[in-house]
C-alpha cells in the first residue's frame, strides 16, 4: 500500500479511536450525574441545581421515570446540597479524564509529519 495511504489510515484510526474515548468519557459522565433517593432516579444537572438553590418552600421535581416528587422545605437545603456535591464531583473527574485523553493526541501523530 502506498505510503501516504497508510498514514491517512493511521490518522483516520486515531482520530476514531480518540472520538469513541470522548464518547465512553461522556457516557460515563452523564452516569455519575444520576442521584437516587427514596425509590427515584433524577439526572442532576444545573438547572435542577438552580431551581432548588432559588427555592424557599417545598419543591417538587419530575423524576426521570416522569414521577412527580415532593421535597419538603425542611430537606430541600441538604437534597441541594447532595446534588450539588455530587455534580461538582462528576463534573471535575470528567475534566481530569478528558485532559488525559487530550493528551494523549498529538500534532505530529495526527498529521504524519
Amino acid at each position: 500500500m502506498d505510503e501516504r495511504l497508510e498514514q491517512a489510515l493511521a490518522v483516520s484510526k486515531s482520530l476514531e479511536t480518540h472520538q469513541n474515548q470522548k464518547n465512553i468519557l461522556h457516557k460515563q459522565y452523564k452516569d455519575n450525574l444520576i442521584y437516587y433517593f427514596d425509590g427515584h432516579k433524577v439526572s442532576v444537572d444545573l438547572s435542577l441545581i438552580n431551581y432548588c438553590t432559588n427555592s424557599t418552600g417545598p419543591v417538587v421535581i419530575v423524576d426521570d421515570n416522569k414521577t412527580p416528587v415532593l421535597i419538603d422545605a425542611d430537606n430541600v437545603i441538604a437534597f441541594t446540597k447532595q446534588i450539588t456535591a455530587m455534580y461538582d464531583t462528576a463534573s471535575r473527574k470528567y475534566l481530569v479524564e478528558f485532559t488525559k485523553i487530550k493528551s494523549k493526541r498529538s500534532v505530529k501523530e495526527l498529521i504524519g509529519l
